[in-house]
């Protein structure tokens, strides 16, 4: 073998080890990233009862009831479709109807899904009644603000 054949295999070898490296390093990530499906990517998936997923969207007007022992069932919409969500356990503080949401759970055969995690969302506008005081008090606070400010947490007017 020459020189110059021991140098290409050594090149094509080491290339082989690095893309399957690199192959396995994309595959640990795909477990690891967790994307989330909107009710209307839920039912042209057919996603099939038991399978674990994130759904995400919006809380629907009027759908939030509470139960006894913690039981909580709304609906969650992208604005095309909704899908029933059950939850037992308390909720973020920034859950509400009308506000984003992310829940995590299996969906049953009857088209419900049962969330054993609730994360709520808020937009980029959302600013905490802590900083909006703080903004009023040094007075960088403009007027604006308050037209595009979410309510606070605290369930406050704006």
């Amino acid at each position: 073998m020459t020189r110059k054949q021991r140098r290409l295999l050594l090149i094509g070898g080491g290339l082989s080890v690095l893309a399957v490296a690199v192959a396995l390093m994309l595959n640990g990530f795909r477990d690891a990233i967790v994307f989330f499906n909107s009710p209307s990517d839920v039912v042209d998936k057919h996603v099939e009862a038991g399978t674990r997923i994130r759904l995400g969207g919006m809380v629907k007007d009027g759908s939030l009831v509470h139960g006894a022992n913690l039981s909580v069932r709304f609906e969650v919409t992208d604005g095309k479709t909704e899908i029933p969500v059950a939850y037992r356990g308390v909720l973020p503080d920034l859950f509400r109807e009308g506000q984003g949401v992310v829940a995590e759970g299996t969906l049953d055969g009857g088209g419900v899904f049962n969330a054993d995690t609730v994360l709520a969302k808020h937009d980029e506008t959302y600013m905490p009644k802590e900083v909006a005081d703080a903004l009023k008090k040094s007075g960088h606070w403009q007027d604006d603000y308050a037209q595009r400010a979410a309510m606070p947490v605290d369930g406050g007017s704006k």
